[in-house]
């Protein structure tokens, strides 16, 4: 549980870099403001960045619907081919971090549900 919630905190803080640096030095903006877009592309992640510190599973949970986000971002960005390597890096940290994160909450819960004595339901085939 502990390594999914720094491996979620890690890949979120390599997406925000690689928003930054892509916009500062290889974007082409046409004339638009660098801080501008990319306050604008790093607004969700700022959203959910304080919750994910503190090692909330709602919030963790809610960052796995803003991971679509970067991960249409990502797949829109790979089909161009001066984009593809920026394509392929966003795909691919928003995909990890979206499973990381899932699976934090997923442990998280179990983890509270056998603190709060509950058993664990038989399997059903």
């Amino acid at each position: 549980m502990r390594l999914m919630h720094l491996c979620s905190l890690f890949l979120l803080t390599a997406l925000a870099i690689l928003l930054v640096v892509w916009n500062q030095f290889f974007a082409d903006l046409h004339g638009a403001r660098t801080w501008v877009i990319s306050g604008i592309e790093l607004f969700p992640l700022l959203l959910v960045a304080p919750g994910m510190l503190l090692g909330s599973a709602r919030v963790h949970a809610w960052a796995c619907f803003v991971m679509n986000l970067y991960f249409i971002k990502g797949v829109l960005a790979w089909i161009d081919p001066a984009r593809a390597w920026l394509g392929m890096l966003e795909t691919l940290i928003s995909v990890t971090l979206f499973t990381s994160a899932l699976l934090y909450v997923r442990w998280r819960y179990q983890y509270e549900r056998h603190l709060a004595g509950e058993t664990a339901e038989p399997a059903t085939t």
